[in-house]
């Protein structure tokens, strides 16, 4: 079978891979996009999408449960778990349709089957050699699990989570980072009783000390368990649920037990070390422009060491199609990309936190404010807790932003706009921000920390 050649061959057709291919496609550039599954990868079918369509059926739910206290006489009298897996699937189809025909729309080559990089220049599709004057690698990641800790039966993974045709009675969640919290917050408002165990001090660790204090006591008020600082021994499970046994000599009964522990990358026996690419862990290693060592070969998204999100992907993807280009686009430092958690109360942060800016300043250099979110109208009538906080230099930059509260991933925009363009409180500070919205909570802690606060002591 004759060869096919194109500018750009893309393997992988996740969030990183397409976006790689409509850049590249928008600058001249003919394009291959390569894909065993489907086009949209595990954000559109077995992460982002679906978990946050479940999220919202799940606000809704307690939307429901809380309207007396605005004066609507509402309630749950079931959670129809079929209809809430209906509205995700059809949710999905509808956006993976589009999907499809947006890269159909834009002359991309969509090839089925399952790639094997052979050279620097070519990926064997069922014995089809597809080749490339420059390699994209952009196959994404799959669920982890732990060393003897075997999925099946009731031990299952997120994308297991996300098919369950019922509400479990009892659940227990190994892990508390963003999966763990996000379908803890889902089965606990679905009225499951939710059981968290995470290795370390505290709930999502990798955001402000601050932030995952908040969170724990907002998961104890809304009756979530949770075990810190303890680790997994064993599960065992039998027709009915598991008993998962922890180092401290607790046991945990449940209905399942979730795994949360994290994604690995999807790169064994896609050819990659033979061909020379250095790699770590599974990882595929890149410098800061995302080029392996072997030249012409590229990599994107999931399987590049650092943070694991869809909008990374789609940077980390458009900034390869201008980098092939030489438009020399501007490297955005994984710190600085806006990071979104799901659950209630949402969570959302971006740059640097308090530590980490004294880590890299020096205490003494740097100043955090923390904006209460109880004296705030619109926070006060969507009845949400919280604290919006900024860290910056003194005489300079604001350098973190960290929110934990109804709706502020709708604020990261704003806040990524300020951290990245090294803005100071002083340059935010005049700016109007609508009242009342959750965006004036920015606007607040900006004033403050510019020396003149309005709603704030």
């Amino acid at each position: 079978m004759a060869n096919q050649q194109f500018d750009i061959v893309v393997l992988g057709g996740g969030s990183a891979g397409y976006a790689t291919a409509l850049r590249a496609k928008q600058l001249g550039f003919s394009v291959a996009v390569i894909e065993k599954d489907k086009l949209g990868g595990t954000c559109l079918h077995r992460g982002c999408v679906p978990t946050k369509s479940l999220l919202h059926s799940a606000e809704i739910a307690d939307v429901a449960r809380t309207g007396a206290a605005y004066g609507i006489e509402s309630s749950v009298s079931r959670i129809d778990i079929a209809g809430v897996l209906g509205f995700k699937d059809k949710l999905v189809a509808g956006k993976f349709k589009g999907l499809q025909g947006l890269l159909k729309a834009n002359g991309i080559t969509v090839i089925e089957g399952e790639g094997k990089l052979v050279a620097a220049n070519t990926v064997d599709v069922a014995g089809e050699q597809i080749v490339g004057k420059h390699v994209v690698l952009a196959t994404g990641s799959y669920s982890r699990t732990l060393p003897g800790l075997e999925l099946g039966g009731r031990v299952i993974a997120s994308e297991h989570a996300l098919e369950l045709q019922e509400v479990p009675a009892k659940v227990a969640i190994l892990g508390g980072g963003v999966i763990g919290v996000e379908f803890a917050s889902v089965w606990r408002s679905f009225g499951a009783e939710v059981t968290i165990i995470e290795g370390l001090p505290h709930l999502v660790p990798n955001e402000e000390e601050s932030v995952s204090k908040q969170l724990e006591r907002a998961f104890r008020k809304r009756g979530i368990d949770f075990k810190l600082g303890v680790r997994f021994q064993s599960v065992s499970q039998n027709d009915s649920g598991v008993v998962v046994s922890l180092e401290s000599g607790e046991t945990v009964e449940a209905d399942y037990l979730l795994v949360a522990v994290g994604r690995g990358p999807v790169t064994q026996g896609l050819g990659f070390e033979e061909v020379g690419i250095e790699m770590d862990r599974g990882f595929v290693l890149t410098n800061e422009r995302l080029a392996t060592n072997v030249s012409g070969v590229y990599a994107v998204g999931d399987i590049v060491p650092g943070l694991q999100l869809a909008h990374r992907g789609y940077q980390q993807g458009i900034f390869v199609a201008e980098e092939i280009a030489g438009l020399n686009p501007v490297v955005v430092e994984d710190v600085n990309v806006p990071k979104v958690t799901y659950c209630d109360p949402e969570i959302a942060s971006v740059g640097l936190t308090e530590a980490k800016a004294a880590e890299k300043y020096g205490a003494e250099n740097i100043t955090a404010y923390e904006y209460n979110l109880a004296g705030h109208a619109k926070s006060s009538i969507l009845g949400t807790a919280g604290t919006v906080k900024a860290v910056r230099v003194n005489d300079g930059p604001v350098v973190g932003v960290h929110m934990i509260g109804a709706r502020v991933g709708e604020l990261v925009g704003e806040a990524q706009l300020i951290v990245n363009w090294e803005a100071y409180p002083e340059d935010v500070a005049p700016f109007i921000h609508g009242h009342p919205t959750q965006n004036e909570t920015i606007g607040e802690t900006m004033l403050k920390l510019a020396g003149k606060p309005l709603h704030a002591i």
